[in-house]
């Protein structure tokens, strides 16, 4: 079975992408022994996504993806954006989806889009898969599920929030969910025809 690097830890972002991946063996950063941080100084998903990936690919050898994602406010001017993991001014889950909050206190506008950006680097090619998920931000938090904004985002034609939803459906209508599909769906005739094994 090939063998794939996700170049994370998250034990809730794996979880949900490794639903997704059939035919793979899917590899944490733990899994390859890599322990440093990476930096991400960039202003897009798509140089981010590419930076975390050429590192673990440098470390490691084998066929990598990484994901840089984030929520998108309109009311906030499109904030927080690529700065979604530490809007706060630090890496805190709570602490930031309140800052959002705080800042759309007696907002009517409540639109707001999460954004991922996929880069594969797959048999020493680079790919770029990319989903977004349309939704608005709710007036509190609501659900004990998923991570980062999920308690405070409701996408569109649904009345719960992501931490609300079951993992499942969450996965169908995702923005990491759709940038996946999109890696799988480029994936899977290498997948069947055996192809893109790792050496």
């Amino acid at each position: 079975m090939p063998q794939l690097v996700i170049a994370s830890n998250n034990a809730h972002k794996i979880s949900e992408i490794s639903q997704l991946l059939e035919g793979i063996e899917l590899l944490s950063l733990k899994d390859i022994g890599f322990t440093a941080d990476i930096p991400e100084p960039f202003h897009t998903f798509e140089e981010n996504a590419l930076a975390k990936a050429s590192a673990i690919y440098q470390f490691c050898g084998k066929n990598v993806f990484a994901d840089d994602s984030g929520i998108c406010v309109h009311a906030l001017g499109g904030a927080p954006g690529v700065d979604s993991a530490h809007y706060s001014g630090e890496r805190d889950d709570e602490k930031n989806l309140q800052k959002v909050l705080t800042g759309l206190k007696d907002a009517q506008d409540r639109r707001a889009f999460y954004k991922a950006v996929i880069c594969l680097m797959w048999d020493g090619e680079v790919y770029y898969f990319e989903g977004i998920c349309e939704g608005k931000i709710t007036e509190e938090k609501r659900g004990e599920g998923g991570f980062g904004y999920d308690p405070i985002f409701i996408p569109d034609g649904y009345e719960q929030t992501f931490a609300e939803l079951p993992l499942s459906e969450k996965n169908k209508i995702s923005h990491r969910g759709k940038a996946v599909m999109k890696m799988v769906e480029y994936l899977s005739p290498a997948l069947s025809e055996g192809e893109g094994e790792v050496e």
